[in-house]
């Protein structure tokens, strides 16, 4: 909530992302929980020296479960503990492991915050699948605090399914692995739990229903009604060409980094943002195939379509139609003149449509070029 409200302007936001020098990543991995997983993770943070946390966030369970470990490595000097221990009890057992007298440490989340143990560099995650994202992200800082390579091994059940949320928890925390990755992650548990009331007591909320896009352009209208402001009206044109116009799956096989892609050349504002997109897939995947290069064409166009508030472009091989908005920024000057001039190519109908002849047997690029020519003289 307190993320949604800086990114409204509510409240003020500033951003950390530079890490202590020497500071490396952690390799965030996975994996279905496996006697001899635990066993490899823990015996090599061992033979270089480190200290093991190992997170099992149920008391009830926790004494079977450092038997399981004392069982697996028995080598390893193993300490418990939880919130319910005496305090007393609690603070020696974090002396101990904080002086290096254990070696591995068998906790619940009472170690999220807070703690600084340099020599700690390995952290398995009993049950990962049933932990929020932040949370996660917080655990994962306990380690990786020195200049030592740090690894965290989510667990997961090694038989049976887990939820679908929870696969995109995983997912994400796995994936966002890099050092200042805290706005990305933060951003994405907004977008999964929702951003909450703004003035009341819950904290998450149900912007996933709608988007959250959607939902922030919905509010930014609100309160600019309540106000008394003038929102400028959006105007997102409809363009129908018959055109191969994509970014075909040979060419980025990844259904989500084609999305990430499709959606960051919609949101774009002008050509040079167009131009930084087909710039990153060159340099990933490429030469973009004439498909995609013809998408970014039209997505330029796109972008003046939306200044001149052309509301839809349809093309049927012989001619193009543009439909303009009531309150279009194209003049009607501008419009006499350009019919008064090439009468021949440039018609208006009754039902204020503008029309544009195309050349005979005309390919793709010529109805490209039209439509360019058209947005060019309707803006002058």
């Amino acid at each position: 909530r307190t993320l949604h409200l800086s990114m409204l302007g509510i409240r003020d936001l500033s951003i950390i992302d530079t890490p202590p020098v020497d500071r490396q990543a952690i390799k965030t991995v996975v994996a279905r929980d496996t006697d001899d997983l635990i066993r490899d993770a823990i015996t090599r943070e061992l033979e270089r020296g480190g200290q093991v946390f190992y997170v099992h966030n149920r008391v009830h369970s926790i004494g079977i479960v450092a038997e399981r470990l004392r069982q697996l490595v028995p080598q390893a000097r193993i300490s418990v503990a939880h919130g319910q221990m005496e305090e007393k009890e609690l603070e020696k057992v974090m002396l101990t492991f904080m002086h290096g007298q254990s070696d591995l440490l068998l906790t619940t989340t009472i170690i999220e915050s807070g703690l600084d143990i340099p020599r700690a560099n390995t952290m398995l995650v009993d049950r990962a699948d049933t932990f929020g994202l932040s949370q996660l992200y917080q655990l994962r800082g306990r380690i990786g605090r020195s200049t030592v390579k740090s690894y965290a091994y989510l667990l997961i059940p090694g038989q049976g399914s887990i939820t679908q949320d929870a696969r995109e928890r995983l997912k994400i925390i796995q994936d966002i692995s890099e050092l200042g990755a805290g706005f990305r992650i933060a951003t994405h548990d907004l977008e999964l739990r929702g951003a909450g009331d703004m003035l009341g007591p819950r904290q998450s909320g149900t912007v996933a229903d709608i988007g959250f896009e959607l939902y922030t352009q919905m509010l930014e209208e609100a309160i600019a009604g309540l106000k008394g402001e003038d929102l400028e009206e959006r105007c997102e044109p409809e363009i129908n060409l018959a055109i191969a116009a994509f970014i075909p799956e040979t060419y980025i096989p990844d259904t989500n980094q084609r999305l990430v892609l499709y959606k960051r050349l919609v949101q774009a504002d002008s050509n040079d943002d167009v131009a930084e997109v087909v710039s990153e897939m060159h340099d990933r995947y490429g030469r973009p195939p004439l498909a995609a290069q013809t998408l970014a064409r039209i997505m330029e166009l796109r972008i003046r379509l939306k200044q001149l508030k052309i509301l839809k472009v349809d093309a049927d091989g012989k001619r193009l139609c543009l439909a303009f908005h009531p309150r279009t920024a194209v003049s009607p000057e501008t419009l006499i003149n350009l019919i008064r001039t090439a009468p021949a190519i440039y018609q208006f109908t009754p039902d204020h449509r503008l029309l544009v002849t195309l050349p005979v047997n005309s390919s793709n690029n010529d109805t490209l070029e039209a439509l360019a020519s058209a947005l060019t003289l309707l803006g002058a």
